[in-house]
């Protein structure tokens, strides 16, 4: 990879790098992810946790589903900018929300997932393949 994916929150506190292309971009629309991103879908990026490098302070929000699964998020403790998505040192693999790339023309979208959760005024993007929920 010729240049590195980086990004950040609002204020810069949090900071991160790629070393590596994302292993796959898309959007999320289940109630957890528009809740948390205010809006009717997050746009996501998921890279293998060895990829990544994490600076700054941060803020982890843990949330468990009706489904007994956990989503992890984090953001700034400074300004409250949501960057990325796992609990640090735990897991193989991050998220990486795409709203918070230096450059958002990295972000490539393939898929859309939990389509079936879409608020009605959602347009998914055409030419994603669409999953009614988690692939």
């Amino acid at each position: 990879m010729k240049d590195k994916i980086t990004g950040g929150c609002l204020c810069g506190d949090l900071r991160y790098s790629a070393a590596t292309p994302a292993r796959n971009m898309g959007i999320c629309c289940c109630a957890d992810c528009r809740k948390a991103s205010g809006s009717g879908f997050i746009p996501f990026m998921n890279f293998d946790a060895s990829a990544l490098t994490i600076t700054g302070r941060w803020t982890v929000h843990r949330m468990t589903h009706a489904d007994g699964r956990e989503a992890v998020r984090n953001s700034c403790v400074v300004c409250g900018g949501l960057v990325f998505g796992g609990p640090l040192g735990e897991t193989d693999s991050h998220t990486i929300y795409a709203g918070s790339l230096d450059d958002p023309a990295v972000f490539k979208p393939t898929i859309a997932i939990y389509t079936r959760d879409a608020p009605a005024w959602v347009t998914i993007p055409p030419g994603l393949t669409q999953f009614e929920a988690m692939p």
